[in-house]
């Protein structure tokens, strides 16, 4: 079933930044999911969106990361904690509560950023292949020295089913993509990473669920084991037979833990007055 979808401009205010504009789709109504896109921009989670959305009683928020689908980001607004701290303030907008909030890769990133800032508004995070911290011996993959062929090959468990070949595409798109591959740069720095994240996530104090695609070699399962191990009471998945974005690659197969978990997690939260 498609849900209805509307799409929003709002101007989070955060100290030290000012006011952030950010574009935000909103589909659906029902249990509210904050649904944070990675490097490829927010088309990599638009048909997940859909999904999350049309098949379940849900709400799902959509932001679009300032400087990402050709965007606006503002100069001061250069760090992954800045984006967390836009995307709170954006809860605070609008006004919704019982959040599970689901990153995928830097959106992961963002997420445990967001959990760390401590907002009463969220109750879970769900952490989708996410980067951010260092674990030794497994690095993240040097993204900004691969071709977008060698990107996929590295993204997907079926690579062959998700090449795409850039000179193909419309002039604006090939801008979005530069845009987007800026936009990266400027937020994760050259090494995708953090190196005082990993001790900091022992601080989060909200329900999280580490998910990772058993082929994955953008960041391999054993950093997302230390990701989920860093986190106090964090449970980790393995998914079968999918890579770094397995909301593209096997969409139902992430769909159904993050239902389970969302709706567990939201039965266990105190009543509200």
């Amino acid at each position: 079933m498609t849900s209805p979808i509307t799409t929003n401009t709002y101007d989070p205010v955060v100290d030290g930044i000012g006011p952030v504009e950010v574009t935000v789709t909103d589909r659906g109504q029902g249990q509210p999911f904050l649904l944070l896109h990675g490097g490829a921009g927010p088309q990599s989670v638009s048909a997940f969106a859909e999904l999350l959305a049309g098949e379940t009683q849900a709400r799902v928020i959509t932001p679009t990361h300032p400087g990402f689908g050709g965007t606006p980001r503002p100069e001061a607004l250069s760090s992954i904690a800045g984006l967390a701290a836009v995307h709170v303030e954006l809860l605070n907008q609008l006004g919704v509560e019982d959040v599970t909030v689901v990153g995928n890769s830097i959106g992961g990133w963002i997420a445990a950023e967001i959990a760390l800032l401590g907002s009463p508004r969220v109750s879970g995070i769900v952490l989708v292949d996410a980067c951010g911290i260092e674990v030794p011996d497994h690095p993240v993959a040097d993204f900004f020295s691969l071709t977008m062929d060698q990107v996929a090959q590295l993204s997907y468990h079926n690579p062959d089913a998700f090449r795409i070949d850039p000179s193909t595409m419309p002039a604006a798109q090939q801008q979005a993509m530069a845009g987007n591959r800026a936009a990266l740069a400027v937020y994760g720095g050259a090494k995708m990473g953090d190196p005082t994240l990993r001790s900091r996530l022992a601080a989060i104090n909200v329900a999280t669920l580490v998910l990772w695609g058993d082929t994955d070699r953008i960041v391999d399962p054993d950093y997302g084991r230390a990701y989920a191990q860093a986190i106090p009471g964090a449970s980790f998945q393995l998914l079968s037979a999918t890579g770094h974005v397995p909301q593209i690659e096997t969409p139902h197969q992430l769909l159904a833990p993050i239902v389970e978990f969302a709706q567990a997690n939201t039965a266990n939260q105190p009543a509200r007055s």
